[in-house]
């Protein structure tokens, strides 16, 4: 799996975990009181569908492409509508050209008093970024390893907002560091939000990660995930999951209306599979 994200950009992974990630934006809007979103891997903002990458996969197909495709109920329309939006406004005409990364959705979100921090070590990627945010105020883009975000960057100044970390996985050994640096990010700021975005490629490792964070310590900790399909011995990407930790309080009645509406659109055959776990108590 090439985890470099101009490939899989628009993909069934990606649908799930900015259908989440909007959700909780939209819950922090409830109050006027302004917010930060915190990317610690912010890529680069905006992917082309068209380019050599995304053609060569054409995930974004079983994606975002199904989706945009598919006729959806009231409630389900108005919990996707902010996704949808955000990726209507990058495309002009019929068909879909450009998606959305997490910063660019974010920041489609946000009103005049939030603010949108994004990290991106890798350089060319960073320079990207800060082309796409190129004069906008509200939003400053940082070249930096995004887990030095969670010491430095914590809690920010608004103390009101979310943290997201959407690594990608080419360490050994990453659903380790991420609950080791959560449990740190989590004693500097312990009422931020934070959303973790992880991969269900290696059933075991998986559950391992799930096991230790229901034994860190980090209370209010939530495991929402989709799969594609049922396991098999195949190293291939079965599923997504998300980690949020200080869930809003709406988020699991509305995650019980999508998930079985996305498992139906994107999962093989339409017989994809969902679950939301409670990891840790209040």
């Amino acid at each position: 799996m090439n985890y470099r994200h101009a490939y899989h950009a628009g993909n069934f992974a990606d649908v799930v975990k900015h259908a989440i990630l909007a959700r909780i934006v939209e819950y922090l809007k409830r109050k006027e009181k302004p917010f930060r979103v915190i990317d610690t891997h912010a890529g680069i903002g905006l992917y082309d569908l068209s380019s050599e990458e995304a053609q060569k996969t054409g995930e974004w197909r079983d994606g975002i492409g199904r989706l945009v495709e598919t006729s959806l109920d009231e409630k389900t329309s108005n919990l996707l509508n902010p996704l949808l939006e955000a990726v209507h406004k990058e495309n002009q005409g019929a068909g879909i050209q450009h998606y959305p990364g997490s910063p660019r959705l974010v920041r489609h979100l946000l009103r005049k008093q939030d603010r949108l921090t994004a990290i991106e070590l890798h350089p060319q990627d960073a320079a990207r970024l800060k082309e796409v945010f190129a004069g906008d105020f509200q939003t400053r883009v940082i070249e930096l390893d995004g887990w030095l975000a969670l010491g430095a960057h914590l809690p920010p100044k608004e103390k009101r907002g979310l943290v997201l970390i959407d690594p990608p996985f080419e360490e050994e050994d990453e659903f380790g560091r991420i609950v080791t640096k959560l449990e740190k990010a989590h004693r500097r700021w312990p009422g931020g939000i934070y959303a973790v975005w992880y991969p269900i490629k290696n059933h075991d490792a998986v559950q391992a990660f799930r096991r230790h964070l229901t034994e860190s310590g980090i209370a209010d900790v939530i495991d929402i995930r989709l799969e594609l399909r049922a396991p098999s011995d195949e190293p291939r990407l079965d599923g997504t999951g998300m980690i949020v930790v200080n869930p809003p309080f709406v988020l699991r009645e509305e995650m019980e209306t999508l998930l079985p509406v996305l498992a139906g659109i994107l999962g093989e055959e339409g017989k994809g599979r969902w679950a939301l776990e409670r990891l840790t108590a209040e």
